[in-house]
């Protein structure tokens, strides 16, 4: 079985207005002064209206769960002791004209330099996910595997649909922001893993790019741990939807190391057809279509979820995720994805009711009516 850790970012917003507040180095503080909170499991993050978290190495998807639940709470308790509201959505739903406060980190204030209008932008949170390879050849064999997979996990993930005071039209606006940065999208196939690394040299080379971390592809080998880690989906409202998103993604690398090993011939989709299927994605999320880069064609969501079960089916059986992953879809089917969430929290009660669901979902609540 594979191992599994999970990032998520969250954001720090007004209890009133809803827009970014930039406490992040009030909450650290407080968290670090909790003691049942690890200081590993305390992290940074671009701007100081981002706050992140990191499970340990998980085996079962009960103890990234309980790691994630146990952070979100301690995480939600600090932030209203400072007069904020601690939030699981992936992007901010307004921001204030002028330019953020950075996190004072050398590397953020070089970003900054580097992509000044993409950074001031960058009120946006993800969800990482980290599966266990043996090494790093077997790694970029999976890798290449499973990009044609990463659209409809995206779909699922949607949870970002306001920006700037106004639906986005899209289920993840996140997703659309990140296609401003140099290296993004899907990456694409590589012979091996020195073929990967000798690409990515040739990048850095250019100066271009500050670093590697600064490689925003949808998926990429981690440059800090033996894993393979997918970076499409956006930071969730609940825990479960997470730990959800890591089951699929651990499913998904383990069937893709199967096929690897077995040498099952590669399917490596047009790049222009799979970077559609990804806006699409981003766009509808579940509520419409996705592509089916086999038949090139549009299905409804479900049926390419399905498609996605049927061929990790198998892993998720050897890892004992299938029960697990099976009531979590029934209860995305049943409430919707983030962004669907988002959406009605808005309609039923604007600013006010959005940030009731924002409390209410980060530490497990039962999701409020709004009622004015």
């Amino acid at each position: 079985m594979r191992t599994l850790g999970i990032e998520e970012e969250y954001l720090l917003l007004d209890p009133k207005t809803g827009l970014p507040v930039a406490r992040a180095t009030d909450i650290e503080d407080k968290l670090e002064r909790t003691d049942s909170i690890n200081r590993a499991e305390i992290q940074r993050e671009l701007l100081n209206c981002q706050i992140e978290t990191a499970t340990p190495i998980c085996d079962t998807l009960t103890q990234a769960e309980e790691s994630l639940l146990h952070f979100r709470r301690k995480l939600s308790a600090a932030a209203r002791r400072a007069g904020v509201c601690a939030a699981g959505t992936a992007a901010a739903p307004r921001i204030e004209a002028h330019y953020p406060e950075l996190t004072d980190k050398k590397r953020y204030h070089e970003l900054k330099a580097s992509a000044p209008g993409i950074v001031g932008d960058q009120f946006v949170n993800g969800l990482h996910i980290h599966v266990g390879i043996p090494d790093r050849e077997t790694g970029v064999r999976a890798l290449n595997r499973i990009r044609p997979w990463i659209p409809v996990i995206t779909a699922l993930s949607g949870n970002s649909p306001f920006w700037l005071d106004r639906d986005s039209g899209f289920s993840s606006w996140r997703v659309v922001h990140y296609r401003r940065w140099a290296v993004q999208g899907i990456a694409p196939v590589f012979a091996d893993a020195a073929d990967y690394e000798r690409r990515i040299d040739a990048i850095a080379a250019t100066g271009v790019i500050i670093d590697r971390g600064v490689l925003t592809w949808m998926a990429r080998l981690s440059e800090n741990y033996p894993t393979l880690e997918l970076r499409s989906s956006d930071a969730q409202l609940e825990a479960q939807d997470a730990v959800l998103i890591g089951a699929l993604t651990r499913g998904l690398v383990a069937r893709a190391i199967e096929d690897a090993v077995a040498d099952v011939p590669l399917f490596d989709p047009h790049p222009e057809l799979l970077d559609a299927a990804l806006w699409q994605a981003a766009r509808d999320g579940l509520t419409g279509q996705c592509v089916d880069l086999r038949a090139g064609a549009l299905v409804p969501a479900r049926t390419r979820i399905g498609q996605l079960l049927d061929y990790i089916g198998s892993a998720l059986d050897a890892a004992g995720d299938t029960d697990w992953v099976l009531a979590g879809l029934e209860s995305v089917w049943d409430q919707g994805t983030g962004a669907q969430r988002q959406r009605r929290a808005m309609k039923s009660g604007g600013m006010a009711a959005l940030l009731d669901l924002y409390r209410a979902t980060l530490t497990y609540e039962r999701e409020p009516q709004w009622n004015p």
